[in-house]
């Protein structure tokens, strides 16, 4: 065990677990003032529920005792012999570990968080919260769980294969995306959407929430690196110059198809490079950063118009960011990987090791694509059935802050405008004297003729 590497990976886990908010942030300022707490309750829920579901089963079933490459056996359930053993099953030779199995743990918990936090950008406005609790649950064990074994362990089947994912780009970008994509299409649109414009709330909320995901970024791909060395620092850097040239590329996009640049599309390009780079981060030169973000930023940006002519309502664009951004960092590194950068990789198209690498990372991406897109459509039309997804017409109207959780995100903002649109009510004395006129007319006898 070596200590610096176990400082660095406690610390990226808590940076991890700052995403989370930042997400919130960044999704509820996109919302409608009316859904905002819902919004930031989704997500912060998602903290409590994946935590316990993790240390439960969910660890022990991506990291316990490999089954043919599948799934993990039940070593770890309810944290059994997690903090007396020594070392993970699968992780030994160039794969093994020099922090301790609980840290490790940590680390990646925070990755379980995350990644179905993520599908609620693409329900938001319209699910309800009883059953995004039992979603989150089921989606864990089921959906990520798995994925998670076949990639990120050693034993895993994706991973025995030569797949690459540094960070999570099919882990939890594409586990994500395709999730975000059958939940919204089994839940349906928005009441009367595309119909009626629906634009963010509070852009400032966005872009709070913007920056913390890019700083929780370091230390979801630096600290992926599972050290504190060369490596971390290359993947710090690769990331940071990919959401830098994200921002740039969506905002030529902008520039070009509306002649200006948006705070939003500042946001969103972001976030774009930031996802494409997530599997390259620790496989790939710092020139190739820069171009894969560029590319994940003009690309994104393209396709998240393309929910219109589907006519499939991804509220957040989660399918355009995440779903394609996830796609392509991974079918790039197929093309972009240098294995001067980091040992354990591979070389890609451009250094030298032919289509193999593009081959594999394609069929990685195939197989999350088919497996969740099934599972989430299946758990989501079982939950619609037997439970219920959405709320109903007038609740969605009204806002979900109010129908399910009771609450006003701007209240004192609502006490002052109803203030100011209710009419003035007079004194007592005031009242007095607007009636005595009229009583004392009543109260008078007719006038004689004369």
């Amino acid at each position: 065990m070596d200590s610096g590497n176990t400082s660095w990976v406690l610390v990226s886990a808590a940076l991890v677990m700052l995403m989370t908010p930042g997400l919130a942030l960044f999704y509820g300022g996109m919302v409608r003032a009316k859904n905002v707490l819902a919004m930031l309750m989704q997500n912060f829920f998602a903290l409590g529920l994946v935590s316990a579901v993790w240390a439960l089963l969910a660890f022990s079933l991506a990291f316990g005792t490999d089954f043919k490459g599948i799934i993990g056996g039940l070593d770890f359930v309810g944290l059994k012999g997690l903090f007396s053993t020594e070392a993970l099953p699968g992780y030994t030779g160039a794969f093994a570990l020099s922090i301790p199995p609980a840290a490790f743990f940590a680390f990646q918990m925070m990755f379980a968080i995350i990644t179905p936090a993520l599908v609620s950008g693409a329900t938001a406005d319209r699910l309800k919260f009883s059953a995004w609790a039992l979603f989150l649950a089921l989606w864990t064990v089921l959906c990520y769980a798995p994925v998670a074994h076949w990639v990120f362990n050693p034993a895993g089947w994706l991973a025995k294969l030569g797949a690459l994912d540094f960070a999570g780009g099919t882990v939890v970008h594409v586990n994500a995306g395709i999730a975000a994509l059958a939940l919204a299409f089994v839940l349906g649109r928005r009441r009367s959407w595309p119909r009626e414009a629906m634009p963010p709330h509070s852009l400032p909320l966005t872009l709070l929430g913007t920056g913390l995901l890019w700083f929780g970024w370091i230390g979801f791909n630096a600290g992926s690196a599972l050290s504190a060395g060369k490596l971390a620092a290359q993947a710090l850097v690769t990331t940071h110059l990919a959401a830098a040239t994200g921002v740039l590329g969506w905002l030529a996009v902008e520039r070009w198809q509306r002649g200006r640049a948006t705070t939003l599309g500042a946001a969103s390009g972001a976030v774009a490079g930031l996802v494409a780079i997530t599997p390259c981060a620790g496989f790939v030169g710092g020139g190739a950063a820069l171009v894969i973000g560029a590319i994940a930023g003009i690309a994104c940006a393209l396709a998240v118009a393309l929910k219109f002519r589907l006519g499939l309502d991804d509220a957040l664009d989660v399918v355009g960011v995440h779903l394609v951004g996830g796609v392509l960092g991974s079918l790039l590194l197929g093309v972009f990987a240098d294995k001067s950068v980091n040992p354990l990789g591979a070389d890609g198209l451009l250094y030298g090791g032919g289509f193999r690498l593009l081959a594999v990372q394609a069929l990685a991406v195939g197989a999350v694509l088919a497996f969740t897109g099934v599972m989430t459509l299946g758990l989501g039309w079982a939950i619609h059935r037997l439970w219920g997804l959405r709320v109903d017409e007038e609740s969605e109207r009204i806002g979900l802050d109010q129908t399910q959780h009771a609450e006003t995100a701007y209240a004192l903002f609502e006490s002052a405008a109803l203030t100011r649109e209710a009419p003035p009510v007079p004194s007592g004395a005031e009242k007095a004297e607007e009636e005595a006129p009229a009583l004392s007319a009543a109260s008078s006898p007719p006038r004689a003729p004369a």
